[in-house]
């Protein structure tokens, strides 16, 4: 079963050397408001406000999602690019009519039921990898969740932001959560996240240092970095393109529906294990279309192997875009597959682990790029493989440098 996997940050920066102060002020009804979170969303920047309401972060020069939160009132997400930068930056707060606290979120039932839907939460938004393992939500209370269960379809809200802690990988994330929704296979997360750095001892110390490295090797950001760098390949990916197409082994999906149909009208029980190779009648008919339902909906067919920068990657007015045509299959051969990922469907598969296979899924034309690491317009490209495997568990913020690196 192929997992599809859309994970957004809403955010996107252009990390240079150069470093300037944003300052401002914020209020609410006309009076300073202290206590407001003000950071850059997806890093360890941040800050709160004085009792005058001022705020002041370093940063280094570049785009960003400037957020500012606080409880009651509606968050505002600001633009900011640093090369425009040229006064104190004053924000009015408005209350928040907060239509999911009257309507949706009534009084949460922490009941069986919430605590299987959190349970199916955590793996969807966590992970279920080796280093999600050490991700806690230290206030699971806040979510609300709804369940369509004939549609197959879990959406959950929060009241508060979410209070994640990072045992494995040292940090300490708020995260507001703005969409969550899992659509059969396709899960979707949207929201802004701020990390700050946990305190610990050099043994402490020195295992985030490996586990962060680890998180890094081999995920989304580290390719589009060093595909912009045109270090992808020395870093240890494989890119190869290939084409999906309908599985003309399997039966339409108006000819199961039919199949069923008819499989429930006939009161007679049926033998599924029959090997007909000549229907005689309808029901023979409707249970080898049925036999046939587990076959996969596509085939995909590998065309082109190891691409280049230029097959992947076009430059427009000093912007980057993904452009190409079908989809890629990205290949990390400096690392093996983890056994949870080998195993997650619940099959006891025995088999040796390989190198980290995700493919990318582009739903629209040239994708813009952003020197961070991230996709400009994020849901119009979805993943599949390693990448939807590895989530918020094994997420780093966009500020992360690597060891020895120079990004």
């Amino acid at each position: 079963m192929k997992i599809c996997f859309f994970f957004v940050y809403l955010f996107w920066s252009s990390f240079c050397i150069a470093q300037i102060t944003i300052k401002g002020t914020v209020y609410a009804e006309n009076k300073p408001l202290e206590g407001v979170a003000v950071y850059l969303n997806n890093t360890m920047l941040g800050t709160t406000t004085n009792e005058v309401g001022e705020f002041s972060i370093p940063v280094k020069a570049g785009q960003y999602d400037l957020i500012i939160s606080y409880l009651g009132f509606r968050k505002i997400n600001y633009s900011l690019n640093t090369a425009n930068y040229a006064r104190s930056l004053v924000f009015a707060l408005v209350e928040e009519e907060n239509v999911l606290d009257e309507i949706i979120i009534k009084k949460i039932v922490y009941d069986a039921e919430w605590n299987y839907n959190l349970t199916a939460f955590k793996q969807d938004f966590i992970g279920i990898s080796a280093l999600s393992q050490d991700c806690e939500i230290l206030n699971p209370n806040v979510l609300y969740f709804d369940f369509n269960a004939k549609e197959n379809i879990l959406t959950a809200y929060a009241r508060k932001p979410l209070q994640l802690k990072h045992r494995g990988l040292g940090y300490l994330i708020t995260y507001e959560l703005e969409r969550f929704v899992r659509n059969k296979n396709t899960v979707t997360y949207l929201g802004y996240s701020r990390y700050q750095e946990l305190k610990g001892s050099k043994r402490k110390q020195k295992k985030w240092k490996k586990n962060r490295l680890k998180a890094y090797n081999g995920s989304v950001i580290h390719f589009y970095k060093s595909l912009l760098a045109n270090t992808f390949k020395e870093d240890g990916f494989i890119v190869n393109q290939f084409r999906r197409v309908q599985n003309p082994e399997r039966p339409s999906e108006e000819s199961i529906k039919k199949a069923q149909k008819l499989i429930l009208l006939h009161k007679k029980s049926i033998n599924f294990s029959r090997d007909i190779k000549h229907p005689k009648n309808a029901v023979d008919s409707a249970v080898v279309i049925l036999n046939k339902v587990r076959l996969p909906k596509f085939i995909d067919y590998l065309y082109k192997s190891k691409l280049s920068k230029r097959q992947i990657v076009t430059t427009k007015n000093n912007a980057f875009y993904l452009s190409f045509q079908d989809n890629l299959s990205i290949v990390y051969t400096k690392e093996k597959e983890e056994l949870r990922f080998i195993t997650r469907n619940g099959f006891n598969n025995k088999r040796d682990p390989l190198s980290q296979t995700s493919s990318l899924i582009p739903l629209e034309k040239d994708i813009q790029l952003d020197k961070s690491g991230v996709l400009r317009q994020p849901l119009k490209a979805y993943y599949e493989g390693y990448w939807s495997y590895e989530k918020f568990g094994n997420s780093l913020p966009l500020d992360y440098v690597p060891v020895g690196s120079s990004q």
